[in-house]
């Protein structure tokens, strides 16, 4: 399949692509929030304490942590679809291999594994997006990719709930490793192919990692990315359990509230990308668009997490509905930001390195919860935590990361003057 930038519209062959990339980061999410859907069902087999259910969560982003600015590496140095495919087939096989854990620490290896997986999986599609997508149409490509990301938690909780009352947790889990994998025949059929055969020196040139962490801006995405990382991966990790255990529905409602938490964070990141396009076609500069959409929308889903355990069980649902909401406007605009000021040769890096930071995050917010839901018994102080982290991220958004511009680097700026004075 071959795929050129995009000038004015999104052709039927970019649709593919995107259409692929989402549907990776659909079977992506749905084999890392499994854990989460059957936790309450692991627990009792295994006899696990909240703590150590913390603990498995983290397992995930240890891995997936300590993977991540490599995979950044790859994606912008190799053959960035082959990549993917690689961490496509591990992730798959772990999500296999889980269904067939009988302990403690076997669950905590296939963790580990599903982790080194997909730790490509993001900077695979960011280097993809930037690449074949322009700064008019990244907000909707990212949205779609956003809604993969949503579609898999809601279809994991929703059918993967119901099965699991059903059938147990253990065929379950060997059949979405095994279903995922129909995947990879059609990315290797279709995936893309650079349409141009030579690409200039100013294409092939990637900036360092430090030359990166040098820019401003990449030090506030990396601390916007820790904020909506923490709550990201508690709502990932916790949600069935707070439905579950501190509000007390059953697991059949319990799949049906997060099922729909998650179509409507799904809903409402491709609203948010299509309209963003709008908003800047109509005038609106990268800037202001992505900005405000990011900082509202991080900013409203810590208030509503906030609210959640203060007020009744309906009021409850609806908070966490609207904290599902705001998050999914938000998500797709980061990326935009950091594809548009990286460019095609570092987004795989510079995305790499923010989720870096967000993945140290999902190591923590598991856990973190996990320990004072053990000690307090209550979803107060971890949810207010995470609405203080929410506000602080937002400002950092605002405020550290500068003007969304492509960044002229060091290296690149150098070959140019150099090619202009032998000219």
């Amino acid at each position: 399949m071959e795929v050129t930038p995009d000038q004015d519209k999104l052709s039927p062959v970019l649709w593919r692509l995107l259409v692929l990339l989402m549907l990776s980061a659909v079977i992506n999410y749905v084999d890392r929030g499994s854990l989460s859907t059957a936790a309450p069902l692991v627990q009792d087999e295994l006899r696990l304490n909240p703590s150590q259910l913390g603990i498995l969560f983290s397992a995930f982003f240890c891995a997936y942590t300590a993977c991540m600015v490599a995979a950044g590496w790859l994606a912008d140095k190799l053959d960035v679809n082959w990549v993917l495919a690689a961490g496509f087939f591990i992730w798959c096989a772990a999500t296999v291999a889980t269904g067939f854990a009988h302990g403690f620490a076997a669950l905590f290896a296939a963790r580990l594994v599903l982790g080194i997986g997909e730790s490509v999986s993001f900077p695979c599609c960011c280097t993809l997006l930037a690449r074949h997508f322009t700064d008019q149409r990244r907000g909707i490509a990212n949205a779609v990719l956003a809604t993969g990301m949503a579609m898999g938690p809601a279809v994991g909780m929703f059918t993967g709930g119901l099965l699991m009352a059903r059938v147990g947790w253990r065929p379950v889990f060997i059949g979405l490793g095994l279903v995922g994998l129909l995947w990879l025949p059609a990315w290797l059929k279709w995936m893309p192919r650079e349409s141009i055969p030579v690409m200039s020196q100013r294409q092939r040139t990637s900036p360092r990692v430090l030359e990166i962490l040098k820019q401003r801006s990449a030090l506030g995405t990396c601390a916007g990315y820790a904020a909506q990382g923490y709550l990201w991966y508690l709502l990932l990790t916790w949600t069935p359990y707070y439905l579950l255990r501190a509000r007390q529905f059953s697991m059949t409602d319990m799949a049906k509230i997060a099922g729909a938490a998650y179509l409507l964070n799904a809903l409402c990141a491709a609203v948010g990308g299509w309209l963003s396009d709008r908003w800047v076609e109509a005038g609106g500069s990268q800037t202001l668009v992505r900005k405000t959409i990011t900082c509202a929308g991080l900013a409203g889903a810590g208030v509503f997490l906030l609210v959640c355990p203060l007020v009744g069980r309906t009021a409850s649902v609806v908070c966490l509905l609207l904290a599902f909401a705001c998050y999914g406007c938000l998500i797709g605009h980061t990326w935009a930001m950091i594809q548009t000021m990286a460019g095609p040769r570092a987004s795989g890096k510079w995305f790499a390195i923010g989720n870096f930071f967000a993945s140290i995050a999902g190591i923590l917010a598991p856990s973190v919860t996990g320990f004072l839901v053990n000690r307090t018994g209550s979803f107060v102080w971890p949810l207010a935590l995470t609405a203080v982290i929410a506000v602080i991220g937002s400002l950092c958004w605002l405020f550290v990361v500068g003007p969304v511009k492509p960044v002229v680097w060091a290296e690149v700026a150098v070959q140019q003057g150099a090619a202009a004075g032998a000219v």
